[in-house]
């Protein structure tokens, strides 16, 4: 009885005592809220691909979203932007005066080129779902490891299928990897209800999916576009910024 009483003080005094923070699991995504020309769109980022994740939560703090172009769109397919050369620069001032100075004028440092990610494909956890979004790259041709841009990525609208649709899809997808990657029936169940693009899946990394705002994505993939698949209209990103745990 005398050592019961004695641990009675000690777990008040344990509970007594702040509480300390955990580190945030597979369960806690960060999220991204895209303010467009069309209307916003939030991104939840997967943790099972740390890589993506982080150079993506990089270039959104470092505000390299902010005025880029969507300017790739293809109907029932795809929305694409992180062209970075696409983005809208302020009209610089006009040039002060010329003065008669000996002071050398400062050059400035060239910002070195963005680093290629290696892949992340994580099928079937992540696929190409309606709402998934994944990185774009450059051609099997050009880049036989499937290496991911480092900024470019794309928002899949895709096309409705049924049931057995999803299924030949599936089929001819795992008779392609040959058991690199092993589907699971949930993977077609979510193709038949939610539409998408399978034939992506097992060749580029999916990375997040989007959690707010598919019907921003609905209207900006059944825009016009030219022949080059560029909006006619400049649909754009005004500031991607992350989101606080609500």
């Amino acid at each position: 009885m005398k050592r019961r009483n004695l641990l009675l003080p000690l777990f008040a005094w344990l509970f007594s005592l702040p509480m300390v923070a955990q580190e945030p699991g597979d369960s806690v995504q960060t999220k991204v809220l895209f303010e467009t020309s069309m209307g916003n769109i939030t991104i939840a980022l997967s943790n099972l691909t740390p890589l993506h994740r982080d150079n993506f939560i990089r270039l959104v703090k470092e505000k390299k979203y902010d005025g880029l172009l969507f300017h790739r769109v293809i109907k029932d397919f795809m929305v694409q932007t992180g062209d970075l050369t696409t983005r809208l620069e302020p009209t610089p001032p006009p040039a002060p005066a010329k003065r008669n100075t000996r002071t050398p004028a400062k050059t400035q440092k060239a910002e070195p080129p963005l680093q290629t990610i290696p892949a992340e494909i994580c099928y079937p956890a992540l696929f190409h779902k309606r709402g998934a979004v994944a990185a774009a790259r450059e051609s099997d041709e050009k880049n036989p490891e499937h290496r991911s841009s480092p900024s470019q990525f794309y928002i899949i609208y895709g096309w409705d299928m049924n049931k057995p649709t999803a299924e030949y899809y599936i089929h001819q997808f795992d008779s392609v990897f040959n058991g690199k990657y092993k589907s699971t029936p949930e993977v077609i169940d979510t193709y038949a209800e939610k539409g998408g693009t399978p034939y992506l899946d097992g060749l580029y990394t999916v990375f997040g999916e989007v959690v707010e705002g598919m019907d921003v994505v609905a209207r900006m993939q059944a825009v016009e576009t030219d022949d080059a698949n560029k909006p006619k209209e400049d649909i754009r990103v005004i500031r991607a910024t992350i989101k606080e745990e609500e």
